[in-house]
């Protein structure tokens, strides 16, 4: 099977099941960390998707660090955040606390935010490791085109 019919097994997959799902981690498990996955990343292995990834200029709020749900790393090097959000948000109203994360980590070249069925990407083109007000691009899940799966296909871990 291929890239195409991969997502579009998860959009069949999630269109149901995104009805069903409430709050965060109901969200990370049900939509987002499929997703991850038929991009090509081992969900369960935390060298490679670490949940709850505290940077090396995070901040304490509440007595506790703030936290990027996920750090997608390749050969140990962090190249992705993920900030999620429950379904029921509008992911562009959580672009500024993705922006902090990205900053903090110099690594990263993508960041995306996301309530499980809109995917927001961004890149910090403008200004060096600082992410860009507007993503450069963006994946609805359920629904998308052909040109969309092939800008997709720049994600994949291959």
């Amino acid at each position: 099977m291929g890239f195409a019919e991969d997502i579009a097994k998860l959009s069949e997959q999630i269109r149901p099941r995104s009805e069903n799902v409430f709050g965060e981690e109901a969200t990370k498990q049900a939509l987002i960390l499929p997703f991850l996955s038929a991009l090509g990343y081992d969900v369960w292995e935390p060298r490679e998707v670490q949940p709850e990834y505290v940077s090396d200029a995070a901040k304490k709020k509440a007595g506790q660090f703030e936290k990027v749900d996920y750090a997608i790393a390749i050969d140990g090097s962090i190249v992705m955040l993920v900030e999620a959000k429950s379904r029921d948000q509008k992911p562009e109203a959580h672009d500024g606390q993705l922006g902090r994360y990205f900053t903090w980590t110099i690594s990263a070249k993508v960041g995306i935010v996301t309530n499980g069925v809109e995917y927001r990407f961004f890149t910090d083109l403008r200004e060096k490791n600082i992410m860009d007000r507007e993503p450069f691009f963006s994946f609805n899940v359920l629904d998308y085109d052909s040109k969309d799966i092939e800008n997709l296909k720049l994600f994949q871990r291959d």
